[in-house]
């Protein structure tokens, strides 16, 4: 690696930099798995029982059982909704904000901005899922050129349902065969699909091997564990890749790692990572918060209502959807007549975060500060 440096957050940080850069956050159009909540929820005796009746309702209702594959639920903000969150944390270190979202699979959120004058420049980038081997990884495809950028959306998603490895190599080489887009490989230590972390970490390297030329940077993830993350900076250099931030955002809470740089545009930025291969990531306080705690919160923050709520889905349950056995996709609020007893404790439980006493008690419960070494 060149130049990469790791910078903390200070109080009153001010930094010797032109621009703030917000990568990697999530908006109403990304479809999200229920593992995260489902793998949560289960821990919790009350709702563990309230979701297994659900899913034993569900078999005697339609005779096939209850499939989490089919059932995804969707972030709150709208695409500038979340893109003023973002623009607006960077402000506040006195710092011109570059702000790529990137929804998983969908460039919808970021066309849209294009037509609003505040986001002038705001990049088209995307979270693609690449399948590989007997898991699949991210990439992050930053800056795709806004007159071709559908079509290059079709081809990805058409790749992510029938993947063979010429055409990955294909797709990387024409998406990086553009000066300024940048490819950027997801929390690459992250075993989301859990075939285990030696596994994963092999497939990973394979990866790399095979399509490794293409991809520009490794990512530190604002919303993964430290140590997954140490587990990146030695592969990021095991690969002679640069470390980039991603901040993964999909409540309300914004970007917890962010690039410094003195650029002024996304593809001079761009330019400074592939070119250079210099990155400068900060690190804020919110990133070193203990990390169940920042989980449990961002929980909070999906489960709470949106009364401003783009699409109109005010309640969490108009924003988790399925498709059930007839074809047709439902939201939860539509499949259940009433909210399960054990569903509305879990979720008033998880909304008592809002009470800064409580949220106190719940952060001394969770081991306090300083899961961060570096």
């Amino acid at each position: 690696m060149k130049d990469n440096r790791i910078i903390l957050e200070y109080p009153n940080a001010r930094f010797r930099f032109r621009t703030g850069v917000s990568l990697h956050s999530h908006t109403l159009h990304s479809r999200e798995s229920l593992d995260f909540i489902n793998r949560f929820a289960r821990r919790m005796p009350l709702v563990r029982m309230a979701l297994e009746r659900g899913e034993a309702r569900y078999r005697s209702n339609y005779g096939a059982p209850l499939d989490l594959t089919r059932a995804w639920w969707t972030p709150p903000l709208t695409a500038y909704a979340a893109w003023r969150l973002e623009a607006e944390h960077i402000r506040r270190f006195d710092l011109e904000p570059l702000v790529s979202l990137s929804d998983h699979d969908d460039i919808d959120g970021p066309m849209n901005l294009q037509v609003l004058e505040e986001c002038a420049g705001a990049p088209v980038s995307v979270e693609w899922t690449v399948p590989w081997e007997n898991t699949f990884f991210h990439l992050g495809v930053h800056n795709l050129p806004v007159e071709s950028a559908r079509a290059t959306m079709a081809a990805l998603a058409a790749f992510t349902a029938g993947p063979s490895a010429p055409a990955l190599r294909d797709l990387l080489s024409n998406l990086a065969s553009h000066p300024a887009v940048l490819l950027v490989f997801n929390h690459p230590c992250w075993d989301e699909t859990e075939i285990g972390a030696v596994a994963h970490l092999a497939a990973a390297g394979r990866f790399m091997e095979y399509a490794g030329e293409f991809i520009h940077a490794m990512e530190i993830n604002g919303l993964r564990p430290w140590k997954e993350n140490r587990s990146v900076i030695a592969f990021a250099k095991a690969c002679d890749k640069p470390l980039i931030s991603g901040g993964d955002r999909h409540a309300m809470e914004p970007n917890a790692v962010l690039n410094l740089t003195n650029a002024r545009t996304f593809a001079e930025f761009v330019q400074e990572i592939r070119e250079e291969g210099n990155s400068d990531v900060l690190v804020t306080f919110r990133y070193m918060e203990p990390f169940s705690l920042r989980i449990l919160e961002n929980l909070q923050q999906i489960l709470a209502n949106q009364e401003a709520h783009g699409l109109g889905w005010k309640r969490w349950s108009e924003r988790v959807f399925y498709i059930s056995e007839d074809g047709v996709t439902r939201s939860l609020a539509a499949l259940w007549k009433q909210e399960p007893a054990a569903v509305r404790i879990f979720v008033s439980s998880v909304r008592l975060l809002r009470h800064r006493t409580l949220r106190g008690a719940f952060g001394l419960a969770f081991g306090g500060r300083g899961e961060m070494a570096l």
